[in-house]
């Protein structure tokens, strides 16, 4: 099968490039300039590069490659959508029409745009179902109970905030809320809580959106992620079950093992 890749930052758009390859499918990789690594066009079949507002150009070569179905994998920091794009008359044309200049309204747009040119966007984890975390325990420790009351209550306020598709994570301290993520990003958060949190252990909610499809902003972590908490002392890590990539999963268990930091997947909110 012949489909797009849209390559945004981080591992998510390498790893799925090794796992299409793996499974021979034929890829075409349309990396993000400001974004994607160059290590892309090793993996694809074929490789082409766009600035972030290029919609036009995305279409057009979707098109000449005869590809129906794109998936977007990998970050595109969501201060840069908003501040350094440059769009061009098709996405210009779209961001006026927008009520809510948000993720959820941007990518929804964008989708609906490619969905009138043939080009469906399809579930960007396709590739990767093995990397979604399982329900349940995922570490050697399991949270105690003062850690599980944090999540629980992180969980609550974590759900609320996506909802309203401000960010998906919350870093909480003795079922206060220290600190929301919003454009920053879930590091450069958790490096604000610990700031904030006064010496106290800090615990990480992350959740879904409450929606059906996994075409965008899934939720993705790794050991990048643990490597932020350990320094911000952050104890426990709560995420959707079968909605959460864990890149470099077995990379990233053992770190947070060797942190004693517990990992526990939650059925994801209805």
């Amino acid at each position: 099968m012949k489909y797009g890749l849209i390559a945004g930052n981080g591992r998510f758009p390498i790893l799925a490039l090794e796992a299409a390859r793996g499974l021979g499918h034929d890829v075409v990789a349309i990396g993000i300039e400001e974004e994607a690594s160059p290590e892309i066009a090793r993996l694809a079949d074929k490789t082409y590069w766009i600035s972030l507002g290029a919609l036009s150009k995305l279409i057009d070569i979707c098109h000449r490659e005869g590809v129906t179905e794109v998936i977007m994998a990998g970050q595109v920091k969501h201060a840069k959508i908003f501040s350094a794009i440059r769009p061009d008359w098709r996405l210009a044309k779209l961001l006026f029409s927008l009520e809510a200049k948000n993720t959820e309204a941007l990518i929804g747009g964008v989708a609906k745009v490619l969905a009138d040119e043939g080009i469906m966007l399809g579930d960007s984890t396709r590739l990767l179902k093995s990397l979604l975390a399982d329900e349940g325990v995922l570490t050697k420790r399991k949270p105690n109970d003062d850690e599980r009351k944090d999540l629980d209550y992180g969980r609550r306020i974590a759900n609320a905030l996506a909802q309203v598709d401000v960010g998906q994570s919350v870093a909480i301290a003795e079922r206060a809320c220290v600190a929301l993520e919003a454009m920053e990003g879930t590091d450069a958060m958790l490096e604000r809580a610990a700031s904030l949190a006064d010496g106290k252990p800090l615990r990480l909610a992350k959740v879904s959106r409450r929606r059906r499809h996994l075409q965008f902003d899934v939720p993705v972590t790794g050991p990048l992620t643990i490597a932020a908490m350990k320094k911000s002392g952050a104890t426990a890590l709560a995420v959707d079950a079968t909605r959460t990539l864990l890149l470099d999963r077995a990379e990233m268990i053992d770190a947070a093992n060797a942190a004693g930091i517990s990992i526990i997947g939650y059925p994801p909110a209805e």
